[in-house]
């Protein structure tokens, strides 16, 4: 399951990035788990997606074969949850009418099929805004908000799979705080990150380590209310991308000279140090380069290795004694 939600993480990087997310105007859950199958099929969908805003601003030129590619990523990406979906409750189903599923994570395993049910309304609920009068894209407050929970799915997939492997290990250490801090900091940039694509402000002010020769740009509060700034000003939301890497890197060096004694730690915290630094220069070189398909790509699937590696560090930590 870890696998391949971040399989769906990356092909709905790769969705985005390509422009395809608003290729399927229609939800069905069902039906739509076959693609067009004949020549009229297609032609059908196409004059759908030639109704909609996005065509006439962004692809009036656009072909059939353009369009079968685009509508090839989306039907990807929500052929992929499907699949997610069922891995998970055709099991879970089963153990449940036998009575096998493990004491005291009934509610857990629940939880975990009611959030992707959850996650497939809510990128209709993404899909959907990009499809209004006046929209060429979906709204970056609901492409944050999807992919936000699509790592909270991830981080409690990978949790009860530690959790399952260590299930004779006994809880007896004090609780780390630092590592779930970090974590937590860690997802707050991953969401920050959607704002950067769905605003594309990673194309803007493509230097390092100043934006337009200042540590902080011109015009960062320059729409009112000020909290606006944060979410639909571009100069705001880079500036603040890029603090926040300064920013875990900052608790990780603090994280890694705490436990640096500790020797169960020590694995996960030089992967994650690697990973970070790593994650930092490729987001840089990302930066300066206008974040093109390949980098950007590459610095989406970074950032799961990076979240799944904090996950790793905070669970192990509340399981060690120090």
């Amino acid at each position: 399951m870890v696998l391949l939600v971040v399989a769906m993480i990356v092909v709905g990087g790769a969705t985005r990035l390509t422009n395809s997310g608003l290729s399927i105007t229609e939800w069905a859950p069902i039906r739509g788990a076959l693609p067009p199958l004949s020549e009229a099929q297609w032609l059908s969908e196409f004059e759908k997606y030639k109704q909609i805003p996005e065509f006439s601003a962004e692809h009036p030129d656009m072909d059939l074969a353009g369009f079968r590619f685009i509508y090839f990523w989306e039907w990807a990406h929500r052929q992929l949850g499907r699949v997610i979906g069922l891995v998970w409750a055709l099991p879970f189903l089963w153990l449940a009418i036998k009575r096998r599923l493990p004491r005291g994570r009934g509610f857990a395993y629940t939880a975990v099929l009611l959030l992707i049910g959850l996650q497939g309304a809510i990128g209709w609920w993404m899909v959907y805004s990009g499809l209004q009068e006046g929209m060429v894209s979906v709204s970056q407050y609901r492409l944050a908000t999807h992919l936000g929970m699509a790592f909270v799915i991830l981080g409690v997939l990978l949790w009860l799979y530690l959790e399952f492997r260590n299930r004779d290990r006994a809880d007896s250490g004090r609780k780390f705080i630092l590592p779930g801090v970090l974590l937590g900091t860690t997802w707050l940039q991953i969401v920050a990150g959607a704002f950067v694509a769905g605003t594309g402000s990673g194309k803007t002010y493509n230097e390092w380590p100043l934006m337009d020769g200042r540590v902080v740009p011109d015009g960062y509060l320059i729409q009112e209310p000020a909290l606006r700034n944060i979410f639909e000003n571009p100069a705001a939301i880079q500036f603040n991308h890029r603090t926040l890497a300064y920013i875990l890197l900052v608790l990780f060096a603090v994280a890694a000279w705490r436990y640096r004694r500790v020797p169960a730690l020590t694995a996960p915290i030089v992967v994650l140090g690697a990973l970070l630094l790593w994650q930092v220069a490729l987001g840089i070189w990302t930066l300066l380069a206008a974040a093109p398909l390949n980098l950007a790509l590459l610095h989406q699937f970074s950032s799961v290795l990076v979240f799944l590696t904090a996950v790793w560090l905070t669970y192990r930590g509340r399981n060690i004694r120090y």
